[in-house]
Formats: structure tokens, C-alpha cells, sequence
């Protein structure tokens, strides 16, 4: 009798798993669904991609928003372009959203704008067999198209009755307006009107997804010295110059700063010398100088990335002692201005991952693990990470992100809308 006790004990322990993995007859209808549209999807995507929407082309950033907006429209959610002020220079937000009383409160989050802005080169939706090459194919459009499509696919079906979703299309993902408190104002409510967040920043692959996302912020280095003629640099009076100085700083910042996990700090651009101009729009600068003068400017511009707020409290407090203590002759100062909080993978978080592998697995995709935040940028969802629950990446598999080689492999994107959807379906089943 020991073998059938065990094989009955087993039998216990498998079934809730096999329950949770396997698709039930209405998510086998979904993904029918779902199949009907994958060339479509394929066109609306081109469609979308052909629109030049970089972030700072307003106009475009806003006629690839009415292309969605008319999209959502069509499937009875209730849309919104969120204008920003003038003086931000950002185009504004999309979002669209249906109320109900019914299951988990969602929030899908994508953005509109790219990297690639009017004047470059890569500019046009190109098929090549099954990948296709795009300004923004996978970062982000992709992602918004199949947010899309499955909600469409389930409103086909009349699986969106009474549900409550939001869908927020930022316009500045790639480089947010500014102050925050304004450009992610109402993507902050949404959050805290919501119960899980599902971000469709481009996919790491069918078995990854993103619990945690790092912090964003910025740093700028002004370092001055006395001007005089190379001969006399490092007397007294003269001192080491700013050039000098501001080497010591970031050598610094290297040996001292350098070193917690998931921690990491980049000096973008450099310049010093006698005059120093610099365009923080445009991210480029001019300098005048010469060999046989001291530098009396020197500035850097740099990006500083972690996992915590602690983290990044800690790190700015070294870099402010270091800055202090200046060169003879030189003056330094450090400012800093942030972009993106950090997302900290928390048990919620966890939750909403093994909702996603249950349905992975159920459609025979193999499990979902989460993905390591050190080899992901800043995103959206951040802003909302200390109000809801959620997870990221789940939009479309490419390469080249922000590059002119960036493609998306098309035949994955119908297998990526029925997890989806098949998610959100599952989600908004669940009780508040």
C-alpha cells in the first residue's frame, strides 16, 4: 500500500498546478481570437512606426496618439489626450480607460514617443522576411500594439463588460518632461486608482520578465580654476586648474563611489577649457581653449542608475564629500536632478509574475523567471511601483533598441498578444 499512498499524495500536490496551467474553454476562444488579428496588427504597427513620433516632434507624437486614440475608441474605452505645458516642450499623454466594478483594478502602461527624432535617418517600417526593421518597432510601438490588440481580441468576446482598466500612453518616455511633478502627475493617479501595473516596454524573451526596474537621475559636475598663462600651473597662486580638478572628481567618484550592487554612475559628456558652452537640449557643447592656458571651466554631465532610494541617497552624499574637497586654486559644485524612481522587486510584484508563468506555461511557453534589473533601463512603470503591484517587458522581441539596426521579430507577435490577453483576462477575473 506504500506506493499507491504516494502516488495519491503526489496526485494531491500536482493538482492545483495543473489548474493553474491550463487553459480553460473560454482562453482557448482568446486565443482564437487573438489569431484573427495577427496581420492586422502586423499593418497597424507599420503604420504607427511610418509616423515619425520622436520626443520632441510634438506633432507626431500626437498623430500617433490619435491613431490609438481612435483605436480605443472603436472598443468603447473612453479616451483622452492630457496636454502639457508650453514651456515643457513635450507633446502630452494618451489615456484611455473603461470602469467597472469587476476584478482587479488594471493599469497598462506604454509610450508613444521614440529615440529618433525628425532629422534622423532611420526613419521608415521595412520588412524583411520575419523580422522588420523600425524607428520604435520594439521599443516601444510593438509593445503598444499589442496591448492593443488584446484587449480588442477581448472585447470581441465581451470579456472587458464591468472591468475596470486604464491605459496610459506617455509622451516622454524617452526623455521626460520636466518638472516630474507635472509630466507623470497623472500617471501617479492612475497608479493609485489601480491594483497591478502591466508595462509593455520591449520583452527580454517568452521566459523573462521584468520585477524590477532601476532609478534614473542625473548629475552635473562645474568645476572653475584661475586662468593664467601654463607656465605657472600649480603655484600657489595659480593652483591646478579645472581641467585637473574635475579629473580628480571623477577618478573619485571611480575608486570611492563605485562598487554596490546594482549601483552605477556614467559621465556622459565632457568639456573644459577657457570657455565652455553647453545645450542640455541638444546634448552637445563647444569649447575654446588652448595648451599653454590654464583651465579656468570644465563640466560634466552624467547619468547615475539604482535600485533604491536608500541607494541613491548614499551615493549622492559621497559624491557631495568628494566635491568639497577641492584642488588648491579650484571651486567645485554638484547638482542633481532626477528622472525615473527605482522599482524594487517586492512580493507583490512576484505575484504578478507567477500570474504571467502560469499563463506562459499553460500556452506551452515554459515558465517566467524575472530578469536581472542591472541589464534593464529606467521605465514608466517606476512612477507607479510604490502604489500598485506589477510587472514590465511584456512587449515585443527584437534587437538594436535605440539603434538604427532596431528590428521586431514578427513572428512572435501573435503568440505575445494571447499571453496578454490571456493575462489580463485572468487578472480581471480575480477579486479586489
Amino acid at each position: 500500500m506504500r506506493y499507491p499512498i504516494l502516488i495519491l499524495l503526489g496526485l494531491v500536490f500536482l493538482a492545483p498546478i495543473q489548474a493553474q496551467t491550463r487553459l480553460n474553454r473560454m482562453e482557448k476562444k482568446i486565443l482564437k481570437q487573438v489569431a484573427t488579428y495577427e496581420s492586422e496588427a502586423i499593418d497597424f504597427l507599420e503604420k504607427v512606426v511610418n509616423i515619425n513620433s520622436g520626443t520632441l516632434n510634438q506633432k507626431g507624437v500626437r498623430e500617433v496618439g490619435n491613431v490609438f486614440s481612435v483605436a480605443f475608441d472603436a472598443i468603447g474605452f473612453q479616451t483622452e489626450w492630457i496636454e502639457m505645458p508650453k514651456k515643457m516642450n513635450r507633446a502630452g499623454h494618451l489615456f484611455a480607460s473603461i470602469e467597472g466594478t469587476e476584478g482587479k483594478r488594471l493599469l497598462l502602461i506604454g509610450h508613444l514617443d521614440t529615440v529618433f527624432e525628425e532629422n534622423s535617418p532611420f526613419q521608415t517600417f521595412v520588412r524583411q522576411d520575419s523580422i522588420a526593421y523600425g524607428p520604435g518597432a520594439n521599443d516601444m510601438k510593438g509593445g503598444n500594439v499589442i496591448m492593443l490588440y488584446a484587449l480588442k481580441s477581448l472585447y470581441d468576446l465581451n470579456l472587458l463588460d464591468n472591468k475596470s482598466i486604464i491605459v496610459a500612453f506617455t509622451g516622454d518616455e524617452e526623455s521626460t518632461g520636466k518638472p516630474l511633478s507635472i509630466s507623470r502627475k497623472d500617471l501617479i493617479a492612475a497608479g493609485k486608482k489601480s491594483d497591478i501595473a502591466l508595462g509593455f516596454e520591449n520583452s527580454t524573451g517568452y521566459n523573462n520578465a521584468t520585477i524590477a526596474r532601476r532609478g534614473s537621475s542625473g548629475w552635473r559636475v562645474e568645476s572653475t580654476g584661475i586662468r593664467a598663462h601654463s607656465s605657472g600651473i600649480f603655484r600657489p597662486k595659480v593652483g591646478a586648474g579645472a581641467i585637473f580638478e574635475l579629473s580628480r572628481l571623477l577618478n573619485a567618484f571611480y575608486e570611492d563611489v563605485r562598487g554596490e550592487d546594482l549601483l552605477s554612475f556614467n559621465p556622459g559628456t565632457l568639456l573644459g577649457g577657457t570657455f565652455v558652452d553647453y545645450d542640455k537640449q541638444k546634448s552637445e557643447g563647444s569649447v575654446f581653449g588652448k595648451t599653454n592656458i590654464v583651465a579656468q571651466k570644465a563640466v560634466v554631465h552624467g547619468g547615475l542608475r539604482f535600485i533604491s532610494e536608500e541607494q541613491k541617497q548614499r551615493a549622492r552624499a559621497k559624491m557631495r564629500t568628494i566635491v568639497a574637497n577641492s584642488l588648491p586654486q579650484t571651486e567645485s559644485s554638484i547638482s542633481f536632478v532626477d528622472s525615473y524612481p527605482a522599482m524594487q522587486p517586492t512580493e507583490g510584484n512576484k505575484v504578478v509574475l507567477k500570474e504571467l508563468s502560469d499563463v506562459s506555461l499553460a500556452m506551452g511557453q515554459g515558465a517566467v523567471v524575472a530578469y536581472d534589473p542591472a541589464k534593464r533601463g529606467a521605465a514608466d512603470i517606476s512612477f507607479v511601483a510604490n502604489d500598485t503591484d506589477g510587472i514590465d517587458g511584456l512587449g515585443t522581441m527584437g534587437t538594436g533598441a535605440h539603434t538604427p539596426q532596431e528590428t521586431v521579430d514578427l513572428t512572435t507577435i501573435k503568440a505575445l498578444i494571447q499571453r496578454t490577453a490571456i493575462l489580463i483576462y485572468r487578472l480581471s477575473q480575480k477579486e479586489k
